[in-house]
């Protein structure tokens, strides 16, 4: 048996499967494609995550672009990070090009210019569908998180959400969070204390800057109302095509916060809101980051840690992960360890440390006896990928240098009058683009602390008069005047009874 028939059958057996698969691109061997060696991904473990890598230019962006078009055409819901917009032309008719047609051959599939169904989000009020949550959402505990306070400050925001709870203050946005911090040092102390305990100043000012730095990052325009309901991302269009949520997050570099904030929040609720499912035969939804280096390099150990603990319960929800990234060490092991498709791009080597991490990335793989993979990891064509993904008993499928198969929808941005025309056609994004203002903590606290000022400034107001009437001559000589009255009243009354007694002849005792 020929090298090439032995990679076929190894090809041909490690990717078969029972159910339900899509097609990814065609196996390779020395640099030409394997007619019949299709390398399929099978629906019912893309919930076991996965990761997307390869130096910059190696066509890592355009593989998940293909990705979320499978996805989409299989009936799954797509929520797709987009930090620098490249993949926002899914939601236009690719072209055709000869380079297309010559790679759509090779790999011996056909190819049809199609647009996607798609849902632009945005967290900072850019174009699209505006995310918001109460801060009551968050929940005392995860709002700590957030802000990144020492366990004294946390307690001070549990007793804040326990005070707001106790006395019907909806807390929906960082305005009610801030006016009732205030409230709880200030005008409301003393009653807090007799009640909920004594709040050190240090602490909430401590708590207050941190806020405050959230605000900074465009916090203000993400918390409030209409909160996002995560059950719209799961929707379909009426040809049953997974909708593909585009979140635009071209300024994530500015404002790491905020979308660490986002994070924690999205996958809590989801964990929270979507039933166990154990195995279903496709994923319910599945999550794509890509430029996740930018992530990890920005985000705070809270997220990391929230991220490690999600991705080990969450595929028990339906819902697969998956990173894109430059390099597989961007990704903390904690996490590496937990993807099961892994599609690695180029990488290049021009330093020593790039050379090491170029090894530790051929060490992530299967062994093979077809591939020199830590030579080969530099000599990759752009399009072009080394693939092994979990099969259904969860056994990883032997390593491929795969030709990947081209997107069907543009494969570059879109303008802005296109985007506006996309947004213009959703269903939802007027729902949730309404800003909603209800009377919440701060305006009730507001007007609480104005009518104790009107009810303190009026009580002075009556004790100062009382003090003028007392200090005023007039007023004690007319008193004086009215008691002399009052007495020689009494003495008039007293002589005027005697005289009818004695009239009626009755001894008055004495």
């Amino acid at each position: 048996m020929s090298d090439q028939q032995a990679f076929l059958q190894a090809i041909q057996s490690g990717y078969q499967f029972k159910g339900t698969s899509i097609p990814l691109g065609i196996a390779m061997l020395d640099g030409a494609a394997v007619p019949g060696a299709m390398i399929t991904l099978p629906l019912a473990t893309l919930n076991q995550h996965g990761l997307v890598a390869g130096a910059t230019g190696t066509g890592k962006t355009k593989t998940l672009q293909k990705l979320c078009e499978m996805l989409s055409l299989n009936g799954i819901p797509v929520l797709m990070m987009d930090i620098k917009g490249d993949v926002s032309g899914i939601s236009q008719p690719g072209s055709p090009h000869p380079k297309i047609d010559e790679r759509q051959q090779k790999i011996g599939l056909p190819w049809e210019a199609r647009q996607f169904p798609v849902e632009f989000l945005t967290l900072a009020g850019g174009t699209g569908l505006q995310l918001r949550a109460t801060v009551s959402e968050f929940g005392p505990v995860l709002f700590s998180k957030i802000l990144e306070v020492n366990e004294t400050q946390a307690s001070v925001i549990a007793l804040l959400f326990k005070y707001c709870d106790d006395n019907q203050l909806p807390l929906l946005d960082l305005k009610d969070f801030k006016k009732t911090l205030q409230y709880l040092t200030n005008e409301g102390k003393e009653a807090i204390e007799k009640e909920y305990g004594a709040i050190s100043s240090a602490s909430t000012a401590a708590i207050m800057r941190r806020v405050i730095e959230l605000e900074e990052q465009g916090a203000e325009l993400f918390f409030g109302e209409r909160s996002f309901e995560v059950e719209d991302l799961c929707r379909r269009d009426s040809n049953g095509y997974g909708m593909i949520n585009v979140l635009r997050l071209n300024d994530l570099q500015s404002k790491p916060k905020l979308f660490s904030t986002f994070m924690l929040c999205l996958m809590a609720e989801i964990y929270e809101k979507f039933p166990e499912e154990g195995d279903l035969e496709k994923p319910k939804l599945v999550f794509i980051i890509d430029e996740a280096h930018l992530i990890f390099n920005e985000a705070s150990k809270t997220l990391l840690d929230q991220l490690e603990t999600i991705i080990k319960l969450i595929r028990s929800k339906g819902v697969g992960l998956y990173f894109c990234t430059q390099n597989p060490v961007d990704v903390p092991p904690a996490i590496l360890a937990q993807l099961g498709l892994k599609i690695q791009h180029a990488l290049r080597a021009f330093t020593a440390n790039d050379r090491k991490a170029i090894k530790l990335a051929a060490q992530n793989y299967p062994e093979t006896t077809f591939y020199a993979v830590e030579d080969l990891l530099t000599q990759l064509g752009t399009g072009e990928a080394f693939v092994s993904v979990l099969n259904e008993k969860g056994i990883p499928t032997p390593l491929a240098h795969t030709l990947i198969a081209a997107p069907e929808s543009r494969m570059d941005t879109i303008t802005d009058g296109e985007l506006q025309a996309v947004v213009s056609r959703s269903s939802i994004a007027r729902q949730y683009n309404e800003v909603l203002d209800r009377e919440s903590a701060a305006e009730i606290l507001t007007k609480k602390i104005e009518e104790a000022a009107k009810a303190a400034e009026k009580a002075k107001a009556e004790d100062e008069e009382e003090k003028r009437k007392k200090d005023d001559p007039s007023f004690l000589e007319s008193l004086g005047k009215n008691s002399l009255v009052k007495q020689i009243g009494r003495e008039i009354t007293r002589e005027l009874t005697r005289g009818l007694l004695g009239v009626l002849g009755i001894r008055r005792r004495r």
